[in-house]
């Protein structure tokens, strides 16, 4: 099956990765392929109530985007998104057969561990900012997560 390419951007790819999107829950997905890099993410405006995909394209070589598609505006979630301090993977629970820390419904007091993040072989505990009910948790358990990412959502 041939794929449309537009400027170097191979638009099945895009689709196939906003469909890994939907598919999976997950909020943002990175492809590298040669001197090509993908992303596709997608801004929650509620739980579970999602935007149209965010879709660009850059070049390794310099940031300039190279096709982006805009979607409409959406309810920054921001204001209560716990973000994550750091790069490395976030795991729910302790350990693979404990119960989560936290599950959407939850009620957290500040400081109460919502999850943990592993870097550099060291499991360091995100606690909650606030007290609050947990909205949303927009992760999967042993995701990767970057810096500035939003996690969980305390209300």
């Amino acid at each position: 099956m041939a794929t449309k390419k537009t400027d170097g951007v191979d638009q099945q790819l895009v689709r196939d990765l906003a469909g890994i999107l939907n598919d999976t829950n997950l909020t943002e997905i990175e492809v590298e392929l040669g001197d090509l890099k993908v992303r596709v993410s997608r801004q929650t405006q509620a739980v579970h109530t999602v935007a149209a995909p965010v879709m660009a394209a850059a070049g390794a070589v310099n940031s300039t985007p190279v096709a982006a598609v805009a979607a409409p505006a959406v309810v920054d979630i921001s204001k209560n998104a716990v973000p994550s301090p750091m790069v490395g993977t976030a795991y729910l629970a302790p350990s693979p057969d404990a119960k989560p820390f936290i599950e959407v419904g939850s009620v957290v007091k500040e400081g109460q561990t919502l999850l943990i993040i592993e870097a550099m072989k060291t499991m360091n505990q995100i606690p909650a900012p606030r007290s609050g009910t947990v909205t949303a948790i927009l992760i999967e358990d042993a995701q990767p997560v970057e810096y500035g990412m939003p996690l969980v959502v305390v209300e």
